[in-house]
């Protein structure tokens, strides 16, 4: 309350990359809370949702695991901006403040960010890129557990692995699943801080290869499904649920379903968000033809 006390307004102006987890959304919301509190505008300066605001996905979060790293019930990759993202939290939520968000003129929501004509300014020291960006709904949903996920590295997010990891044997199972937009090669690697600091890691580096095809999310079910199946004695799955954000997905791994018919199963939710979501995207100017569609015509 103190920081808001002589402010005529609050304005929110921070690039988002488009999951869940990603913690300044939440800050977002807290933001929005203590604007309403205090009874003053809160302002966003909307932004590209840098890996498209077309493409929903992954197990909605289950409203009691609520926390820093899931502000609101959000599929992993949510496919808003950071202005919907606000009409959505402060209705839904109730929070009831004077919110104003400050449209962005010539995005189409199919946009990846290399489509959008801007350059790219990293939103945090481990995405440096639009493919780590990419990567990062599916590869971070490990990154509670004892895992390292590359950061530290050259290379964050797109590599993964542990001392207990053996990258060979990792690399031949997950390429034996025939997940769409990606490949695996074994790697090693040495954290400089970090998960593992100074040790080496085995693991995987994942190949981007059809961004369009990449369902990450599922891609991180296939991962702890891996290491599950791999190495059941080492692996924290346990730790991996806040990230999940949904008990059932990890029971259903533990029970060795398929990790494609676990993500055909929150499908269901994940209609139900889509219409929840419609009601508050900025349609008028963000709907668009996806750059697939845009490149046929």
């Amino acid at each position: 309350p103190p920081i808001l006390k002589n402010l005529d307004a609050l304005v929110f102006d921070v690039q988002d990359v488009g999951a869940r987890f990603y913690t300044y959304i939440t800050t977002m919301g807290y933001a929005l809370e203590a604007a309403a509190q205090k009874g003053i505008p809160f302002f966003v300066l909307d932004r590209p949702n840098p890996i498209t605001g077309s493409l929903v996905q992954g197990p909605v979060l289950e409203k009691d695991l609520q926390s820093f790293t899931g502000y609101f019930p959000l599929p992993i990759r949510h496919g808003m901006t950071v202005g919907e993202l606000a009409r959505i939290f402060n209705a839904e939520k109730k929070i009831g403040a004077k919110l104003q968000v400050v449209r962005m003129t010539g995005y189409q929501r199919g946009d990846w960010y290399d489509q959008t004509g801007l350059a790219w300014v990293n939103p945090s020291p481990n995405l440096r890129t639009l493919t780590q960006a990419i990567l990062y709904p599916g590869v971070a949903m490990v990154e509670g557990a004892n895992v390292s996920v590359g950061r530290a590295t050259l290379t964050p997010f797109e590599v993964l692995g542990s001392p207990w990891v053996r990258g060979k044997e990792l690399a031949e199972y997950l390429n034996n699943r025939k997940i769409p937009g990606v490949e695996f090669r074994p790697v090693n690697f040495i954290p400089l801080s970090n998960r593992f600091k100074d040790q080496v890691c085995q693991g995987v580096q994942i190949m981007l290869t059809d961004r369009q095809a990449l369902d990450t999310p599922a891609l991180g079910v296939e991962i702890i499904s891996a290491l599950y199946q791999l190495y059941p004695k080492d692996f924290e799955i346990d730790k991996t649920l806040s990230s999940v954000g949904a008990r059932w997905v990890l029971e259903a791994v533990r029970e060795g379903k398929d990790p494609q018919s676990i993500a055909m199963t929150w499908q269901e939710s994940l209609e139900q968000f889509r219409l929840l979501r419609a009601k508050y995207l900025l349609c008028l100017l963000y709907t668009s033809p996806s750059p697939r569609d845009r490149q046929k015509s």
